[in-house]
């Protein structure tokens, strides 16, 4: 065990940031999540305008259902909303509605990532939208987004088939959506971007429609009867506690400062997306259906997964560490892996796992707050053992 005990110091050491800030606890219910996550190899994008555009029912769905790596691109700050908690207008505004885009994605369990365009306020047409946006600079971080993301599958928030009729970034930022689709997946396209990255092809696109766009139920149904995958998002999580509604409710929930505050529901409740581009799903309730979210999806995965999916079996709730041989197995293999995309991803998430199961307690604390060139900063260690494990 000694040296189990060496290699979890040196990833808390190397993992964690040394910036103030309250170290991370996870109970045997989160840590089994988290072996989850580690076992499902797909990633899903969600692409909208703003913050408080993003549907959290189906990203929380995504992230905790699915367990698939979902992100959220929105394409502006919303610096151009109104502001009904604070004196705060324009950029100032932008920064507080992206800290309340982080803390809805710390509760569904999305990933947030956004553009360079500003929320100019409303707009009435995408072509004045993408004109004061400049649409080549935003196409280019879209692009950029979806090729670091790396998405298996794209879903739009909103309709690119109805220009002018809607906010125009809403329509704007469906058909950057659907364009970039097109191009990621081209070197020839944003070139400058393949020194840092590599093409990517997203397998399928879709449409995140409701009735909310169409005049009642029965003309949502009759327009769209026969042509949607739907599934159902009012799940519950026993090891939470919430079904799936609450757990979006609270997350939408973060945008105080444009009055949200939903009401949850509890119960079956359907979402539905509308399939636009790339390889339909074979399974038409299952968006990643055809796609291999396996360990064998990656070379020399295979044995990782068989470690990994006895790990996720057989784990104990009790005593989350008697799994620490067989995760830092697993953890050794994947330094291995020559898929580096995914074996930046699945390292990062297996060394959380690890730290969490050794119950090992770090934290350093500075006499002073800052410090000058050569000036002495006496730094204390608290290091604890609170798992079963022998260290020594």
């Amino acid at each position: 065990m000694k040296n189990i005990f060496f290699v979890i110091l040196a990833l808390l050491l190397t993992s964690q940031s040394f910036q103030a800030q309250k170290p991370l606890k996870l109970n045997s219910n989160e840590i089994y999540e988290r072996v989850q996550k580690l076992n499902f190899l797909g990633t899903a994008l969600y692409i909208a305008a703003h913050p408080d555009d993003e549907n959290t029912r189906l990203i929380a769905y995504l992230a905790n259902t699915v367990k698939a790596r979902t992100g959220y691109l929105s394409l502006t700050r919303g610096d151009g909303g109104q502001n009904l908690i604070g004196s705060e207008i324009r950029e100032l505004l932008g920064v507080i509605r992206t800290q309340e885009l982080l803390a809805a994605r710390r509760i569904d369990g999305g990933q947030q990532i956004f553009t360079r365009a500003n929320d100019f306020g409303y707009s009435k047409h995408p072509d004045e939208t993408l004109k004061i946006w400049n649409k080549e600079k935003v196409l280019s971080d879209v692009v950029w987004a979806i090729r670091t993301f790396k998405p298996d599958v794209i879903i739009n928030r909103f309709d690119h088939r109805t220009p002018g009729t809607t906010h125009g970034h809403h329509t704007a930022s469906a058909m950057l959506g659907v364009t970039a689709f097109d191009l990621v997946g081209d070197k020839n396209q944003f070139k400058e971007q393949l020194k840092f990255t590599d093409t990517w092809q997203p397998k399928r696109l879709f449409f995140n429609t409701s009735s909310w766009f169409y005049r009642n139920q029965e003309d949502f149904e009759k327009a769209t009867k026969g042509k949607l995958t739907s599934f159902d998002v009012g799940v519950y999580y026993p090891l939470k506690g919430l079904s799936n509604n609450e757990l979006a409710a609270i997350a939408s929930s973060q945008h105080l400062c444009q009055g949200f505050g939903r009401v949850t529901t509890r119960g079956s409740q359907n979402e539905y997306v509308e399939f636009l581009k790339g390889e339909k799903p074979k399974d038409k309730n299952d968006i990643f259906s055809g796609i291999n979210t396996t360990w064998n999806r990656v070379a020399g995965g295979g044995e990782i997964g068989a470690i990994l999916y006895e790990v996720e079996a057989n784990f104990d709730f009790t005593n989350p560490s008697k799994h620490l041989p067989k995760l830092m197995e697993a953890y050794a293999m994947i330094q291995q892996l020559a898929d580096a995309h995914w074996r930046r991803i699945k390292d990062r998430q297996i060394q959380e796992i690890i730290e969490a199961c050794a119950g090992l307690y770090l934290e350093a604390s500075a006499d002073r707050s800052s410090g000058t060139p050569n000036a002495i900063v006496n730094v204390n260690f608290e290091v604890v053992n609170r798992s079963s494990v022998s260290m020594e």
